[in-house]
């Protein structure tokens, strides 16, 4: 990773400054561009009104590599994966990304829970309201569970949540309560260097997830490392590779 990139993955508001910088530069180019697809239009037969009002411009997707956010494209499919491989009759997902649930729902019946519900409607896939501090299952009851990239933000207040220093593990302690025996959490959480940054996510060492999740163990640890176009997703992952982390993403299978 260079150092520029490193900087802007510390400090988003300097990524922001950048990308404001380079839309300013790419402008001159949007508008030759334009003035030459016009030029285009009049050698052919007109299909669509063409007027500088109508434009829409996206200057900062003319890259090399197709870019995309490291932690929502590989967790989603490393959890797919694990499902397309257990088969579940039912899986309950808890608030994780939208793209996991919905894809989902395509082999195995899903039901997803979010303390801000969402307005999903499709087959074999039901959105409920859902509480992780009160989950609505009983004891030893769900055998398909998974919680991603959700638990670094609970007791932050960041999506209307109650301000709540232990919130993360007041949640990891109710998922472990309706896990059933034999049954199976995929957990995924930001890891590496332990800390807060407020009120955004919370990043976790390997040893205080393992030391959240005591009375399950682990099935398999999966890592997106920080230097992931090196790597892509690393499965069953070296966990003393976490402590070289700034904010990696941990991907832990866990069975109670």
């Amino acid at each position: 990773m260079s150092l520029r990139s490193r900087s802007l993955q510390l400090l988003p508001g300097l990524r922001g400054l950048h990308e404001l910088f380079v839309a300013i530069v790419r402008l001159p180019r949007f508008l030759r561009q334009w003035r030459a697809l016009r030029a285009s239009a009049t050698t052919t037969t007109a299909r669509f009104p063409l007027t500088l009002r109508d434009s829409y411009p996206r200057v900062l997707d003319d890259t090399t590599h197709t870019p995309f956010d490291p932690h929502y494209v590989y967790h989603p499919a490393w959890a797919a994966r694990i499902l397309a491989t257990t088969r579940p009759e039912k899986h309950i997902d808890i608030a994780s990304i939208l793209a996991f649930p919905t894809i989902v729902s395509a082999f195995v019946p899903v039901e997803y829970y979010d303390y801000r519900p969402a307005e999903l409607r499709l087959s074999n896939l039901k959105s409920k309201p859902g509480d992780l501090h009160a989950l609505p299952f009983a004891d030893n009851s769900v055998t398909s569970l998974s919680c991603m990239h959700t638990i670094e933000h609970v007791g932050l207040g960041r999506y209307g949540d109650p301000i709540d220093y232990d919130g993360d593990l007041r949640a990891t302690a109710e998922l472990i309560r309706v896990l059933a025996p034999g049954g199976n959490l995929l957990f995924v959480t930001p890891v590496g260097k332990p800390r807060l940054m407020f009120n955004a996510h919370r990043i976790y060492s390997y040893e205080q997830i393992i030391s959240a999740f005591t009375g399950l163990s682990l099935k398999e640890f999966s890592l997106v490392p920080d230097d992931y176009v090196k790597t892509g997703l690393i499965v069953n992952a070296d966990p003393t590779l976490v402590q070289y982390q700034n904010y990696a993403c941990g991907c832990f299978w866990l069975v109670k």
